[in-house]
């Protein structure tokens, strides 16, 4: 197995402190605070770990303060309500006395019923794309000393850019990207831990779809960007070890705020989520000379 990979399993494995309270470790993946998607993942294991028989349809969680990576993190999971097919559960995270992060989570008994959905786009497959950490050395040369250093960071899951994005020099472009995502190696097949990790890289690229139409620079400091809320709606059963497309586009921006959605389909074409955000988009004034 990929020790990256590995690396983030063990994330996933929450101590469990009392019975409805679990802990969990932090990485530092070069971001100033813990990334969001750890959390939102690590929240929903706890909830899942309250939970029998039921697998997770739906999800919507807030932000409330950065992370801390050098502590651990506490979950607390409330135990709303085990109906007839359907039990909702929230989680509050909890660091340093302070929540930092909330989610309500939604577990059903897997039934029958009607089906659709929409059409997969065209795309080229990832075996045409390179992979999004292979950087150009022009490229790599321009990006400041910390960005550098993420670059190079081993990542647990590997991203195939449809649309080529110079984040340092950016033009104006459509509000859209398409994303081939997979694992680096094989994950066990638990079906708990695939829509966790699912739910760990949905926060990838997908506030940064908003900020496309208006050129900006975000990684060189121009625009601060920040996830205040994500929701999520688990379709059909995933494997993060197979190649993903994860479709974004941002229908409005306003406010100082930037909305995005996703869709994530199999590679034969099946959607399995749907995805939405919202987060902080603050332009960085910066003083003349």
């Amino acid at each position: 197995m990929d020790t990256s990979v590995a690396d983030l399993l063990r994330q996933f494995e929450l101590e469990r402190l009392e019975v409805n309270l679990f802990r969990g470790e932090s990485r530092d993946i070069g971001s100033p605070q813990v990334f969001g998607g750890q959390v939102l993942g690590q929240a929903l294991m706890a909830a899942y770990a309250t939970v029998e028989g039921r697998v997770v349809h739906s999800l919507h969680a807030y932000f409330l303060r950065r992370g801390d990576f050098n502590a651990p993190i506490v979950y607390h999971v409330d135990r709303g309500r085990d109906g007839g097919s359907i039990s909702a559960r929230r989680v509050v995270a909890v660091q340093h006395g302070e929540q930092i992060f909330n989610l309500a989570a939604s577990f059903q008994c897997e039934l029958p019923g009607l089906e659709h959905q929409s059409t997969m786009p065209q795309v080229p497959p990832p075996e045409e794309l390179a992979d999004s950490r292979q950087l150009d050395p022009e490229v790599l040369a321009r990006l400041p000393e910390k960005l550098r250093r993420v670059a190079f960071l081993s990542a647990p899951f590997e991203f195939r850019p449809v649309e080529q994005i110079d984040f340092l020099r950016p033009t104006r472009m459509a509000p859209v990207q398409h994303l081939w995502l997979r694992a680096r190696s094989a994950v066990p097949d638990n079906d708990a831990l695939h829509r966790c990790l699912l739910a760990y890289v949905s926060d990838f690229n997908l506030l940064g779809t908003s900020t496309l139409p208006h050129g900006m620079a975000w990684l060189s400091g121009e625009v601060r960007l920040a996830s205040i809320d994500h929701a999520m709606w688990f379709h059909r059963a995933p494997r993060v070890d197979d190649w993903l497309l994860y479709a974004m586009d941002s229908p409005s921006a306003s406010g100082a705020r930037g909305f995005s959605r996703g869709s994530i389909f199999t590679r034969d074409g099946r959607l399995i989520a749907s995805v939405a955000q919202e987060g902080m988009i603050r332009v960085v004034t910066r003083p003349a000379g």
